[in-house]
């Protein structure tokens, strides 16, 4: 105690000084790169070392951060995982695309704001040149024409264009099609002109059977009307949907499953025929359905595994309560039908914010990025009036949605039961979605503790290196007093053992 006063009475102002500054200046450089390496990495690099390299050699380190938990899900997220393990960014056709004439077209007469970006359409006319347009087209003037209709921007000009193809060829099938999606400017109109487009399509397919054997030339023609004409009935039931004949969709988007060639499975045919089965509230077809398409083999998508969230959410929702199901804990089918929305939330975090009207949906896109924002707006758009059809489902959902992320601490590194959520989302949707939506991001990156202790700690010392400057003496004490209040307990501990043990003990101790 004499010894520690001693010393604490030798020191002056100017030490305190150069203490406080230099811990400023050394917890403001490791702010610094800290700040650095989170901007380019999106990481803590402090965090980084003490989780993969000094965890391990005490012990701590995650063994297991790649394994799944034992929730009864381990088959489904060993296969998963070993099946897709790299993040994927590629833009799919919306299966539910809307008519630009009688539906995108109204919008913006209504709000004069585009539904569309130049992006998005760009796609839409190469999905166009690639089906409708073959290579046994060239020379032909109504298919010259229709290759640069698509590319129009001017609405006005592609019509116009159309027009003229068909005057060229009166049954120039894509130019039908253009105006069924572009002219019409009610679903009925649209529904007409496809209806008519449908003849000339089903003789030009009859017409290319025959002869597809011919030459590969004829083959290119043949898939081209497959094409065409799979496209024209998919628009057609798409079109009994929207004008509620129910029955005469679902049958159409029956058949249409069976005919699609693997080559148009992109199509995503059965994302139509499970939205129009929810409509009819036929649970028992949609749950067929899925089974054949929530497969592990197939690709996922938000249809499908809110679909089957939807689904298992309803056998419990109408009478799950949060506080029962706290004292009591969740039943077998309580618990399955959670799992569920964990994992159609892990596979897309934006659709809960859309489902609870957190956040204000929009027209939905001509192509979706899956497991994006856009594809979140579309599958929400068409989807919300099944989820409130379902007694319960949104009040289930919105007390279980949000404790999917406290089973993915680090989402940016790992998945659970997917592969871990990409960070190129957010791009691809800036560009499928116009720019007066707020276009949702997941993850953010949140600073990490060590960043925010760092800025407190390199603030804290900066203040009190200000301080002891501009006030030597009245610092200096406060620093001896702390000093001396911290060295009490040792002191304490010092005392106790001096009146315990031998003093000869205590002496050889000193020498040592």
């Amino acid at each position: 105690m004499i010894l520690t006063t001693m010393f604490l009475s030798t020191l002056t102002p100017k030490f305190y000084v150069a203490l406080t500054g230099t811990s400023s200046l050394i917890s403001g450089l490791i702010l610094i790169f800290e700040w650095w390496y989170f901007r380019k990495y999106g990481a803590s690099f402090i965090e980084q070392v003490s989780l993969n390299h000094i965890s391990p050699w005490i012990g701590g380190g995650d063994s297991g951060g790649d394994s799944t938990t034992n929730n009864g899900t381990n088959n489904t997220t060993t296969t998963a995982t070993t099946q897709q393990t790299v993040p994927e960014c590629k833009v799919w056709r919306n299966p539910l695309n809307l008519f630009r004439g009688s539906e995108y077209q109204r919008f913006y007469w209504a709000t004069n704001k585009e539904p569309l970006t130049y992006y998005d359409m760009n796609l839409s006319a190469q999905d166009h040149q690639t089906f409708f347009t073959c290579e046994g087209d060239v020379g032909k003037a109504e298919y010259e024409i229709m290759q640069t209709a698509w590319r129009e921007r001017n609405p006005v000009a592609r019509v116009k264009a159309a027009k003229e193809a068909l005057e060229k060829s009166p049954d120039c099938v894509p130019a039908y099609i253009l105006l069924a999606e572009e002219e019409a400017t009610t679903i009925l109109e649209a529904e007409k002109i496809l209806k008519q487009a449908l003849k000339y399509a089903e003789a030009n397919y009859r017409h290319s059977q025959q002869i597809q054997h011919q030459g590969n030339l004829m083959e290119v023609l043949h898939r081209r009307d497959t094409n065409v004409l799979i496209y024209i009935k998919r628009r057609l039931a798409m079109c009994a949907r929207k004008l509620g004949k129910l029955k005469e969709a679902v049958k159409m988007f029956r058949d249409l499953a069976k005919e699609v060639p693997p080559i148009m499975n992109v199509l995503n045919i059965h994302e139509n025929l499970i939205e129009a089965l929810l409509e009819m509230q036929a649970y028992a077809d949609v749950q067929a359905v899925l089974a054949k398409y929530d497969d592990i083999s197939l690709p996922k998508s938000a249809t499908i595994c809110y679909t089957a969230a939807l689904l298992k959410a309803r056998a419990v929702a109408d009478k799950f309560s949060p506080d029962i199901a706290s004292k009591r804990g969740l039943t077998a089918a309580e618990m399955s039908a959670v799992e569920a929305i964990h994992r159609a939330v892990e596979f897309n975090p934006h659709v809960p914010k859309y489902l609870l009207e957190m956040k204000p949906l929009i027209l939905p896109s001509e192509h979706v990025l899956k497991r994006g924002d856009s594809e979140a707006i579309a599958y929400s758009f068409f989807h919300l009036a099944h989820w409130k059809q379902v007694e319960g489902a949104l009040n289930l959902l919105h007390c279980t949605w949000e404790g999917t992320f406290r089973m993915l601490p680090y989402p940016l590194e790992r998945g659970h039961l997917f592969y871990p959520y990409s960070t190129c989302t957010e791009c691809a949707d800036r560009e499928l979605l116009p720019a007066f939506h707020e276009v949702s991001v997941y993850p953010k990156k949140e600073l990490p503790f060590f960043i925010l202790f760092t800025a407190g700690l390199c603030s804290f010392t900066a203040l009190l290196a200000l301080l002891t400057h501009q006030y030597p003496e009245p610092m200096g004490i406060a620093a001896k007093a702390m000093l001396e209040g911290a060295s009490m307990p040792f002191h304490f501990i010092m005392d106790k053992l001096e009146a315990i043990l031998p003093s000869n003990l205590l002496q050889q101790l000193s020498r040592l």
